[in-house]
């Protein structure tokens, strides 16, 4: 009997554990199309190795790190206004994925 109980719950937990990362990966997906896309025809032949980076990034951390590179990369093509929205847009992406230690704060200077 434990052990059917034993294996019934790793079973679902199991489940939900793979459906998780299953939509994890999806959005890992979703973010990296939004951070190419911020940067453009343009931006991805500017600045290869940044689009390399963001084509080969293994998880939503290693994204979320990029976005400073992505950042002086925009704003060298196409100012700082429109990069810091472009950059706020795909930050909006990270919701849900991150410890909340890694989210981004309200600066004095966005404002």
């Amino acid at each position: 009997m434990t052990k059917n109980l034993f294996g019934t719950a790793h079973g679902a937990l199991s489940g939900m554990l793979s459906e998780n990362a299953a939509r994890a990966g999806s959005r890992l997906e979703e973010i990296r199309q939004a951070m190419l896309e911020s940067l453009g025809d343009s931006g991805r032949s500017a600045f290869p190795a940044i689009e390399r980076r963001v084509r080969f990034a293994s998880d939503v951390q290693g994204l979320w790190y990029l976005r400073g590179d992505m950042m002086e990369a925009l704003s060298s093509l196409q100012g700082e206004f429109v990069a810091r929205r472009k950059i706020d847009e795909v930050s909006a992406l990270f919701r849900g994925l991150l410890p909340r230690s890694m989210a981004s704060r309200q600066s004095r200077l966005s404002a």
